[in-house]
C-alpha cells in the first residue's frame, strides 16, 4: 500500500543508490534525481556538505575501528587521516610503517615515510601539504 508521496515515487522511479543511466541515456541518482550537467542537472551546495558530512563520519568509524590509537591524536593530525582515507580508501591502512610512526608521534619521520610511497608519486602536491600538516600541526 502506498502511504505517501516518497513511496510512490520510489515505485513509480525506482531508487539506485549509485549513478547510472536512466532510459533517455541521463545520469541519474537516487530517486530519479538528474545529476547529468548536459541537462541541468547537479546537486546544490548544501546537498554537496551533507554528503561531505557523511563521507567524513564514514571515515572517522573506518579510521577508528582499525587504527583505535587515532583518537588520541589532535584534530589537526587526525585530519591527516582523514584526508588520505579520502584518496586512499582502505589502501590507507596497508601503511604500516607511516602509521606506527604517526601512533608513535614520529611526526619527521611518518612524513618522510609518507613520501617515499607510491601515492606521492601521483599526488605529490597533497602529499607535501600533508607531510607539512602532520610535522607542524597545523592545519594546510
Amino acid at each position: 500500500m502506498i502511504a505517501t508521496i516518497e513511496d510512490q515515487l520510489r515505485r513509480d522511479e525506482g531508487e539506485v543508490l549509485h549513478a547510472y543511466q536512466d532510459s533517455l541515456g541521463f545520469w541519474t541518482i537516487g530517486v530519479g534525481r538528474l545529476i547529468d550537467g548536459k541537462r541541468g542537472g547537479g546537486i546544490s551546495k548544501d546537498e554537496s556538505a551533507l554528503l561531505l558530512q557523511n563521507d567524513i563520519g564514514k571515515a572517522e568509524i573506518a579510521i577508528v575501528s582499525n587504527l583505535p590509537w587515532a583518537l588520541q591524536l589532535d584534530p589537526v593530525r587526525r585530519g591527516v587521516l582523514l584526508n588520505m582515507y579520502f584518496q586512499l580508501g582502505d589502501g590507507l591502512f596497508n601503511f604500516h610503517n607511516t602509521l606506527d610512526l604517526i601512533r608513535q608521534g614520529k611526526w619527521n619521520e611518518a612524513s618522510e615515510a609518507m613520501w617515499k610511497s607510491k601515492w606521492a608519486t601521483q599526488t605529490p602536491e597533497r602529499v607535501m601539504r600533508l607531510q607539512k600538516q602532520l610535522q607542524t600541526g597545523e592545519w594546510q
